[in-house]
């Protein structure tokens, strides 16, 4: 017969190795529609390349901090975020939830062919 606390014991376990304990930020992403044509763009898009290690807007090394604040965002302005190699999920995420304290951006994130 199994004593109390090897029952406790063995609960106690199951629930602390299926618990989360860390925070997931939520990220709304919203798939692209068909084409709309080519309508020639009242503001010029930000280009945004992001390495494992480095972003670039524009062509202009920028840290990850500082990005918010680097883009001098207008209304309504488009936004191509390129992933090159080895960018991982996390890396897109952080990247994201800095870009949607930022208003007025539509963000296109490139997918690899």
């Amino acid at each position: 017969m199994t004593s109390l606390i090897d029952v406790i014991f063995l609960l106690l376990l199951f629930f602390m190795l299926t618990s989360t304990f860390s925070t997931f930020a939520e990220v709304e992403l919203t798939a692209g529609g068909a084409g709309q044509g080519a309508e020639a763009a009242a503001v010029p898009p930000l280009f945004l390349r992001v390495a494992e290690d480095a972003l670039a807007l524009n062509g202009a090394q920028v840290p990850l901090e500082a990005l918010a604040e680097a883009m001098n965002a207008e209304a309504e302005q488009p936004v191509i975020v390129s992933l090159q190699d080895g960018v991982t999920a996390q890396r897109l995420t952080d990247l994201l939830v800095v870009l949607r304290n930022v208003p007025g951006l539509q963000i296109t994130v490139l997918g690899q062919g």
